[in-house]
């Protein structure tokens, strides 16, 4: 079977595809930096750094392991339906809101089709295009990392059929107005709008999508709720494009333990909201602190985290310092954040901590 090519059977545009440069967990960063997983900072993924709700590790403990999850997510889309107030016919579960990007790819693209990305920002919906043989048209943000519509809209072709924006954006913090997705609505291409970090900004565009059957919303239970673990998310669409996903969608999408968590979690809206503030009040008091460090700019944020900026080649150095005493924040390799990273908004102790050790950094470059 030395012969044998398994390249030959692989579709050819996957063979050139890259992974997603998702974020590793903590035992492996405990071996990177050297310092004891227990004492690992790890602020690099936006995760919630109160975790769960006490109601949601409670449900974990009575999960009925071997019998199959409901198909219908009827119980997962009620409990939306109540929290958003948008009408269950309207809601789609997915594995994280990841899942909903894929599905959508996998009823709307088709090789050779393409859609418009606002760079920088979330790296899925290029990775999905990739996956699915479609083109991806970047459209550079200005100077602030706003989009500008008039310049999306001057690169839409013949074959442009979706344009995904990130509000809050991903890594930038920065939001878009409704009068901005109520133009691109007009075009009359699909609409993705990913509200991931909704409830950090408390601005969504989900009451346009009753009267817009060309508009997609996405939101995650992994930031605000702290079950980033279990995997969920959800897209709030017209119920003809959410019947398309309940049928093309794996059966048991999602697992019982992600369902009992969620249910859980509506439960205890009290408990994690305020969770949701205290993160709000650290972003903005990180800020504070950031702005104050030299040959930095610090860029404001909608999101639970915030984007940093340096100058003179110390992002390197800082990341480096960094990762020496066990803190992991997120860096790019694209060329335009190339002297940047994202620090997700971590506890008091954490963000005093963080801000001391890129100060100290900072000093001994001086």
């Amino acid at each position: 079977m030395d012969s044998f090519d398994i390249g030959n059977f692989i579709r050819p545009h996957l063979l050139m595809s890259h992974t997603y440069e998702a974020m590793d967990p903590p035992k492996v960063l405990a071996k990177i930096s050297g310092i004891n997983e227990g004492n690992i900072i790890k602020l690099n993924g936006n995760e919630n750094p109160y975790g769960a709700s006490p109601k949601a590790i409670e449900a974990l403990k009575n999960i009925t392991l071997h019998i199959y999850p409901d198909p219908n997510q009827v119980q997962v889309r009620q409990a939306l339906s109540k929290y958003t107030g948008i009408t269950v016919d309207h809601l789609v579960a997915g594995a994280g809101a990841d899942e909903i990007i894929d599905l959508l790819f996998r009823i709307f693209i088709s090789p050779g089709d393409k859609i418009l990305d606002c760079a920088p920002t979330f790296g899925m919906y290029s990775f999905c295009a990739k996956i699915a043989g479609a083109d991806v048209t970047y459209v550079d943000r200005d100077a602030n990392y706003d989009i500008n519509v008039d310049n999306i809209i001057s690169k839409i072709d013949a074959k442009t059929k979706i344009i995904f924006i990130t509000s809050p954006n991903n890594p930038t913090g920065n939001t878009v107005s409704t009068e901005q997705i109520k133009r691109l609505i007009s075009t009359n291409l699909l609409i993705v709008i990913d509200e991931a970090y909704y409830e950090f900004s408390q601005q969504t565009v989900q009451d346009l999508v009753p009267e817009n059957k060309n508009l997609i919303v996405l939101r995650t239970m992994s930031k605000w709720a702290g079950l980033a673990g279990l995997r969920i998310g959800y897209g709030i669409m017209h119920p003809s494009v959410a019947n398309y996903l309940m049928e093309i969608k794996p059966p048991y999408n999602i697992n019982s333990a992600a369902e009992a968590a969620l249910l859980a979690s509506f439960e205890d809206i009290k408990y994690l909201n305020k969770n949701v503030l205290k993160i709000i009040s650290e972003r903005e008091r990180m800020f504070i602190l950031l702005n104050q460090i030299p040959k930095m700019k610090v860029y404001p944020s909608r999101g639970n985290y915030i984007l940093c900026e340096f100058s003179e080649n110390y992002c390197k150095r800082v990341y480096a310092g960094l990762i020496e005493k066990g803190i992991f924040v997120r860096k790019y390799t694209s060329n335009r954040l190339e002297n940047s990273f994202r620090i997700s908004i971590g506890t008091p102790e954490q963000n005093d901590y963080v801000t001391k050790t890129i100060k100290t950094i900072m000093n001994k470059n001086e």
